[in-house]
């Protein structure tokens, strides 16, 4: 199943800049953890925003949760889920 995923992120004011630089840390290593397992396909940033937009590629909705509910940052998140199909005119099979 596929699924286009937008993360808004929300850091709450009252941090302080280590607070803010150990969720930073943990936040990227368990994002670049999932995108080397394969399930986690696409991450850009929304220019000028603290948000992203992904593309995972995982078995069932159950999964999608334990990888977005895995950051770090997650409760601090405003997350759309869309779950995608193969349009009939594309001309690629899969995901790169």
């Amino acid at each position: 199943m596929v699924f286009l995923v937008e993360m808004d992120v929300n850091i709450p004011t009252t941090w302080d800049e280590d607070k803010l630089k150990d969720y930073i840390k943990r936040e990227q290593e368990t994002s670049q953890k999932w995108q080397k397992s394969g399930k986690w396909k696409y991450l850009w940033r929304v220019a000028g925003q603290y948000s992203n937009v992904s593309v995972l590629e995982v078995e069932s909705p159950d999964e999608l949760h334990a990888i977005i509910s895995s950051l770090p940052l997650f409760p601090y998140m405003d997350i759309k889920v869309k779950a995608l199909c193969k349009h009939p005119n594309a001309v690629r099979e899969t995901l790169l």
